[in-house]
């Protein structure tokens, strides 16, 4: 599976963090899965895919909808130390459309460093 480039931010002391998700990916394969009560993903009650100043708009939301029909349920999302989700925000939607209780996820014992500080999203990598 390739996996299309992109970032899960977060805001930091510096301005924007950014974290590269194939690296987050790769750092968590050797974690154990776990089962996740979908009640427990605090984000799904945030503007979690318009919280850096974007507008939903009815073309953006139907992108979100493809994205979801997509997802590969069966691999896992990725969660920081605190359990806020680094990776896998449209498995979560696809899992609650379902009507699924839990998801399954990979989470970290210590959060990674980010890869980017201060950074906007439109400044990064989206073409290797």
């Amino acid at each position: 599976m390739r996996l299309r480039p992109q970032y899960h931010f977060r805001p930091g002391p510096n301005g924007l963090r950014a974290w590269d998700v194939r690296k987050l990916i790769t750092l968590a394969e050797a974690l154990p899965i776990e089962a996740v009560n979908i009640e427990e993903i605090t984000e799904l009650d945030a503007p979690y895919w318009y919280a850096h100043g974007e507008q939903p708009t009815t073309r953006s939301i139907v992108g979100h909808m493809r994205l979801m029909n997509d997802a590969d349920t069966a691999f896992p999302i990725l969660l920081c130390e605190d359990g806020h989700i680094m990776d896998g925000m449209h498995r979560v939607a696809k899992r609650v459309l379902d009507g699924h209780k839990d998801v399954l996820a990979r989470r970290f014992l210590k959060t990674p460093p980010p890869d980017f500080e201060g950074v906007s999203p439109g400044e990064l990598p989206y073409d290797t």
